[in-house]
Parts: C-alpha cells; structure tokens; sequence
C-alpha cells in the first residue's frame, strides 16, 4: 500500500499541534527517581507494603535492595502499619450507610549510624465508602480493592519521599 507525500504530509501537520500541546503541558513519563544512596536494606520484604516498595524500587531508582544491612548505606524501617474501617453514617433503621478506610504506615530510612534520610514520618490514605445490605459480597471485595490500591498509592508517596531526601550529614 503506497501513500502519497501529501497525505503523509497532512498528518504530520494534523499531528504537530498536539504533540506540541502534550509537551507544553509539562507531560513527561516517570521515569526513574533519583535518591541518595546506592544499596537499601528493607527488612521482611516478602509480603504486603515491604514486596511492593522493594519491586517499585528496584523497577523505578538506580539502588539496589539489599539482603544485608551491613551492606546498605540505607535502611527503611517500617514503624507502624494499620489499616483501620470505621463507621461514618447510620440509616434510620440503625444499619451502616457509610464508613471510612484508613490506611497508616509509618517509617524511618537510616544509615545505620545514627543519620537519618528520612526522619520519623508517617502518612495515612483515608476512603469514604458507601454501604448496601443487599450487596455485601461486591462490598466486601470493593473494600479489598481499595486496600490495594491504598497500598500501592502509600508505596508512591514513601518513594516520592525517598526522591526527595537528603543523604545525613556526617556526625563530628
């Protein structure tokens, strides 16, 4: 199939407008995060928070997660991790209309000598959740859902975190 010059042409034209519109956006792919050390120690890296922060490290920086602290110069250290459901409304009939998630996780990333990267911090995801009686199976697993995607959102804001710090100054 042979295409004209012109047509081709055409498109070129069509298309150049938008592109320039997406680039003038400030539209660029992530990418990967710079951060200040080269080796992480992240303990108990085989389920939950810890697997996806260890996989979103090693696809998105240039360190390396490490099975020894000695070898890190960097450890994250989770402090806390809980994820709470409360009830936020009522019916007339006194059955849950409404509740919140929360999801907490704090942490701290050392050097292992008393400096810290990132001191003590923690950070908390709430979602507003509306409750039916008659579909407590689809609730139950819509309430799943929004526990992983809670998750995976925490694993972006701690690695934000991480791109953002600082390497400890050495102690006199």
């Amino acid at each position: 199939m042979n295409r004209s010059p012109a047509i081709l042409s055409r498109r070129k034209f069509v298309l150049t407008p938008y592109l320039l519109l997406v680039a003038g956006c400030g539209f660029r792919l992530r990418g990967t995060a710079d951060v200040p050390f080269q080796t992480l120690y992240l303990p108990g890296a085989t389920s939950g928070i810890a697997l996806d922060l260890k996989r979103n490290i090693q696809a998105g920086t240039r360190a390396r997660v490490v099975e020894d602290p000695k070898e890190a110069d960097a450890i994250l250290q989770f402090t806390e991790e809980t994820r709470q459901k409360e009830i936020l409304s009522l019916t007339g009939a006194g059955r849950v209309r409404e509740f919140q998630l929360r999801y907490r996780v704090g942490f701290r990333v050392h050097d292992g000598k008393g400096g810290d990267y990132v001191p003590a911090s923690t950070i908390q995801l709430i979602r507003d959740v509306t409750f039916n009686d008659a579909e407590i199976l689809a609730k139950e697993a819509e309430e799943q859902l929004l526990f992983r995607d809670m998750q995976s959102d925490m694993v972006q804001q701690i690695l934000r975190r991480l791109a953002g710090a600082k390497p400890p100054k050495p102690r006199e």
